[in-house]
């Protein structure tokens, strides 16, 4: 029996099998399997100590010495790289027009005030015909701030209304004889200039502003013209849902305009060539893909977001895979629409408005020299045989077979963290497979961009683990409805928040969306790129495009271990009759260790066709 090790180098994991094989191939004994995190990109040369670690583990694990280890089989790893490429709407800087609208937890009072911005200190003796916006900075504490205010009303000034940097706002509006509405939390208020008209908008729990999220709104409050309202639409529209909001005019020439376009994407094809504007949108980017199939390259506009986007996915991989740039080319992209926070520029308080965007999922295909090499390092790292064992895809049919139940015709959908490959094998020797960017890491970028939480750790856990919302110190509302108690007490910090169930405990996510509004945007990133990319890949190796030609259909990878993921492609495909399931590699391993299991496989049968030959035609 000839000890082996298969591993699958994946753009998240590495994945190691180790079984014993007889002499002629016909016989295989599975002994174990492991798991470990990727080591670099997939693909290049920094996945050795990443790849040496699983196989020392899966070793120990089937308690096998590793100087019986006689050959080592990798997979044809495909390295993917995603991005995100922008129509940024809202970096357009508004001229003469700055923003909050931070819209803070608890804003103080109600209506809308308008008036010029004095500093609390310089209340006393303003003009009382004048209304005033007061503004009260870190060194003035509440009761300060109420006294002073209180005063200049009685002394017949017009305060109309207050900007406050601290967190005060109820704590002054609750002691003012004379209702005016408060914003606070606003921390750069240092920067708001003095003596210039200002209107401020505290809407009543429960309701939004009305007058600053109307374009017209705006117009009357400033007396502006109809170009002028033209350049602050995006200001009224970023204010949209806000319960509180600032907008000051600013001096003429402290604003100014800049804006980066998101571009024009190229996609270059064998006979044909297709340029497209990011701002059209994914549909007619895959529309356009469509019509250029089989892609052999996509370029971006120079200058633009798409175009530093792909030229940064070139000279990445080039510098990755010691691969001259102009012989890195993009195989596949996906375009998914969405939406992401983008800063507004002149804003006091951190600001940020939903742009539309459009997210470019983009694989990467190079030479067979950078994965050469990395065979090379391994052999020279572990002292033993290394062959480069065969293309994802095929392999991971070799693995699905080993699944209770299945038999060929069989097709896979194998879902990755950066790529979705398909593959269909009949009853003979002929697998038809397709490799397409974009997986498990984009939908992580998808939930991050959208929720605007700048925490790409947190956004894999809201992707991978249903939300609850803290009711109590003892129990949660889950997203479904039901109720669960516990025990134990709830961490302070989740109380009355929203919190996602991982394994490791509660996690309070640190947002103001609802539950209802973080389970909509998770779902919808899991169907824009996993259920289209499986429809696409499926479609692609099915025989002449027909999904019905498929009678079964076994989802593997790690993303197949999701909790809503396998049902949503189920449901995708059950207008056509397809029978569809998570696999379970060697009846243990689950959709895991599919191309590892594939690569041992496929090693055996070459044996036993070296072996034992088909006899010669009339022989």
């Amino acid at each position: 029996m000839t000890l082996v090790v298969g591993v699958d180098i994946g753009n998240s994991t590495t994945e190691a099998c180790v079984a014993e094989v007889d002499a002629d191939g016909r016989e295989i004994s599975w002994l174990a399997g492991a798991l470990g995190a990727t080591s670099g990109v997939k693909g290049t040369t920094e996945n050795v100590s990443g790849v040496a670690d699983v196989v020392r583990r899966a070793l120990a694990a089937a308690g096998r010495d590793p100087a019986e280890l006689a050959v080592l089989l990798v997979n044809e790893a495909t390295p993917v790289i995603s991005g995100l490429a922008m129509d940024t709407i809202t970096e357009t800087i508004i001229t003469e027009s700055t923003m909050i609208g931070h819209n803070p937890r608890t804003p103080g009072g109600g209506g809308l005030g308008v008036g010029v911005t004095v500093a609390l200190a310089d209340l006393p003796g303003r003009d009382p015909a004048e209304p005033v916006i007061c503004l009260v900075g870190a060194g003035a504490d509440f009761d300060d701030a109420a006294v002073g205010i209180n005063s200049a009303v009685a002394a017949g000034i017009q305060v109309t209304g207050a900007v406050v940097c601290a967190d005060d706002a109820n704590l002054i509006a609750n002691r003012l004889h004379t209702p005016i509405p408060v914003v606070d939390e606003v921390s750069l208020i240092d920067r708001i200039p003095l003596g210039m008209l200002a209107a401020v908008e505290v809407a009543r729990p429960g309701h939004t502003i009305r007058t600053l999220s109307n374009s017209y709104g705006i117009a009357t409050v400033f007396g502006l013209d109809p170009d002028q309202t033209r350049m602050v639409a995006p200001v009224a529209r970023a204010l949209v849902g806000n319960r509180s909001a600032v907008v000051i005019r600013t001096p003429t020439g402290d604003i100014t305009d800049r804006r980066i376009p998101a571009g024009r994407l190229t996609l270059i094809g064998a006979t044909a060539r297709r340029t497209v504007e990011i701002s059209a949108g994914a549909e007619e980017i895959m529309a356009a893909l469509r019509r250029v199939q089989p892609l052999a390259d996509a370029t971006g506009e120079a200058g633009t977001h798409v175009g530093g986007m792909l030229a940064r996915v070139h000279d990445t991989m080039s510098d990755l895979t010691a691969t001259p740039a102009d012989a890195v080319r993009i195989q596949d992209v996906l375009a998914v629409d969405t939406v992401a926070p983008q800063p507004v520029t002149g804003a006091l308080a951190g600001e940020s408005a939903l742009a539309n965007a459009v997210a470019l999922a983009a694989m990467v295909r190079t030479s067979r020299g950078p994965m050469e090499l990395l065979a090379a390092r391994l052999r020279e790292a572990l002292g033993l045989d290394v062959l480069i064992g065969g293309v994802e895809a095929d392999m991971a049919v070799l693995g699905a077979l080993t699944t209770p139940g299945t038999d060929r015709p069989i097709a896979i959908l194998d879902l990755g963290g950066g790529s979705t490959d398909a593959a269909v094998a009949g009853h003979g020797d002929e697998v038809r497979s397709v490799h397409l960017a974009g997986a498990g890491d984009l939908v992580t970028r998808l939930i991050d961009a959208e929720l605007g939480l700048g925490n790409v750790d947190l956004a894999e856990e809201i992707k991978k683990y249903p939300l609850a919302k803290a009711e109590s110190f003892f129990h949660l509302r889950m997203e479904d409805g039901t109720v669960r108690f516990r025990t134990d007490p709830l961490p302070v910090d989740a109380f009355a928040r929203v919190v996602v169930l991982a394994d490791t405990g509660v996690h309070p996510i640190p947002t103001r969306h609802t539950i209802e509004r973080i389970r909509q945007v998770r779902r919808a990133a899991k169907h824009r790129v996993f259920v289209v990319n499986a429809r696409r890949a499926l479609e692609m190796v099915s025989p002449g495009g027909n999904l019905r030609q498929l009678g079964f259909v076994v989802v593997l990878g790690g993303s197949a271990l999701d909790f809503e993921i396998p049902d949503m492609i189920s449901e995708a495909v059950a207008e056509f009759g397809i029978v569809c399931g998570t696999g379970n590699i060697r009846g243990r391993e689950g959709p895991r260790n599919a191309v590892a299991t594939g690569l041992v496989a496929r090693h055996a049968a070459t044996a036993h066709v070296a072996r034992d030959p088909a006899p010669t035609a009339g022989v």
